[in-house]
């Protein structure tokens, strides 16, 4: 049964939230070794990308969106919605940015949700809540609190 954990996201300025989400992309490569980051758009995950690449370089993460990179990837990859030819990679941790059920769920044992502060979005995670629910999936909830 496929285990899913939503993210609370605090109410914090958005350069924080990208530094909180980045920071748990680091924690779940460091635990999984594996992670699809699913971005909410093709911008959200350039700017991810650009993010990631200004980490420390003791905290550096191997990854690259999608579509670049080796063929056979690497242990961090970023897509989008509308990434085309998303290839099936099984072992991949998913951590959902999007508004919706990213197709690559159901590749996945283990998924994270972030749950972003602002009332019109919690709604659209309670929509993908009920989802998972609906599908027999394992949910827990926590806060995405700073490292």
């Amino acid at each position: 049964m496929p285990k899913v954990t939503f993210l609370l996201l605090p109410d914090v300025p958005e350069d924080e939230q990208n530094r909180l989400i980045c920071d748990k992309i680091a924690d779940l490569f460091r635990h999984y070794r594996k992670v699809r980051v699913c971005a909410s758009s093709q911008t959200q995950a350039e700017a991810l990308d650009e993010l990631l690449w200004q980490r420390p370089a003791d905290g550096f993460i191997p990854h690259n969106l999608h579509g670049e990179g080796p063929a056979n990837g690497v242990p961090v990859e970023i897509i989008w919605p509308q990434a085309e030819n998303v290839s099936r990679r099984p072992g991949y941790v998913l951590f959902n940015l999007a508004e919706q059920v990213p197709a690559q769920a159901q590749q996945s044992q283990t998924l994270f949700d972030i749950v972003p502060p602002a009332e019109a979005q919690k709604a659209l995670a309670r929509e993908r809540y009920k989802h998972y629910r609906a599908n027999g999936c394992e949910l827990n909830t926590q806060p995405l609190n700073p490292a």
